[in-house]
């Protein structure tokens, strides 16, 4: 079993308030190069900012790499357009970071990217992928991308609170700019990803219709970005078995809406909850008080975690956050850097 990370950027990041992605927008588009450098390493070993936020919540990478050194699984990153360089081995597909969905087109090579990842998929030998993704931003544009396929689901946030209505005046907005109204791509997934996607959507979604069509099982790895790229391969006629598992952090924002979602797109839905409620620690308090509810594999990464397994992740998570630079009380050490994660919504997603 593996798990798949792709990885990437997009300007939609920058826009104010949407984002617990960085500290300062120029340190935003380093978040998923460090991500992956923390799953693969244990830690931040080029990047020069370590994705934690100012009230000690660290990138949902630390729980994925706690979950790594307890149920040990192989892991490929992918370049889907990252800003800047990591130190963690990468795939190349040739992909390039995404605009602001705010302008005409956000990913112009939408259809190219997914001709790639489909034929990239399609070749990987596994029984069962896991595909997680960090992209900052990511929540805003899997709302561009549900609200031009004129699909009716919401999204969710890194942020405590969700900045929904301002994803929905952004969106509004890039609509207006790409000369689109909700609903007008139905049924053409890759045009409403170039007009107000990122450009994370169209790796995810042509590896798991490439995997798939081999015969291959695939979980979506996260929480309201994945239904998107479910929404997408709906909308692209892929109608094989497909999954979603995310944490229980997002499954309490969402409420029922993300069950409506997975019955919509027919998708098995799977929730974890990793019991970090029962630590005195400050990062597993800030992920229970909905901070970086999703990303990087997260909730996938725990929905591996065998039977009385759990404890063992929650102390080899204290072990990740002690490299991380973050002790069990305190705010984040002078070492840890300024940065921030967006995730999920990708240090944390948007």
């Amino acid at each position: 079993m593996r798990v798949l990370l792709p990885a990437g950027t997009t300007e939609t990041a920058l826009i104010d308030g949407i984002s617990a992605a960085g500290a300062a927008p120029e340190l935003m588009e380093h978040t998923p190069s460090a991500d992956v450098e923390i799953l693969e390493y244990g830690e931040p070993v080029a990047s020069p900012v370590t994705p934690v936020s100012p009230n000690g919540c660290p990138t949902p990478a630390a729980v994925t790499r706690a979950v790594r050194e307890v149920v040990d699984f192989d892991v490929s990153v992918i370049d889907a357009g990252l800003t800047q360089s990591t130190a963690a081995p990468t795939v190349d597909l040739g992909g390039e970071p995404g605009a602001d969905i705010r302008e005409a087109v956000a990913v112009p090579d939408a259809n190219a990217a997914f001709d790639r990842a489909y034929d990239y998929g399609a070749s990987l030998p596994d029984e069962r992928l896991v595909i997680g993704e960090t992209v900052p931003g990511g929540t805003t544009t899997a709302l561009g991308v549900l609200t031009a396929l004129g699909e009716p689901t919401g999204v969710s946030s890194s942020l405590p609170e969700n900045p929904i209505e301002r994803k929905r005046r952004v969106v509004d907005e890039a609509l207006a700019a790409s000369d689109l109204e909700p609903g007008d791509c139905e049924g053409e997934p890759l045009a409403a990803i170039e007009a107000v996607g990122d450009p994370v959507q169209p790796t995810v979604a042509g590896i798991a219709a490439g995997a798939l069509e081999s015969g291959t099982a695939v979980t979506l790895a996260g929480g309201t970005q994945m239904v998107a790229v479910a929404a997408a391969l709906r909308h692209a006629g892929v109608d094989a078995p497909l999954s979603i598992a995310t944490t229980s952090f997002v499954a309490d924002e969402q409420g029922d809406r993300l069950a409506d979602a997975c019955d919509r797109f027919d998708c098995e839905l799977t929730v974890t909850d990793p019991g970090f409620d029962g630590r005195d620690h400050v990062a597993m308090a800030r992920y229970c008080a909905g901070e970086a509810k999703e990303g990087v594999g997260m909730g996938g990464a725990l929905s591996l975690v065998p039977d009385g397994e759990m404890g063992a992740v929650r102390d080899r998570l204290e072990t990740v956050c002690r490299r991380l630079g973050i002790d069990a009380e305190g705010e984040p050490s002078a070492e840890s850097g300024e940065g921030t994660g967006d995730r999920t919504e990708g240090g944390h997603g948007s």
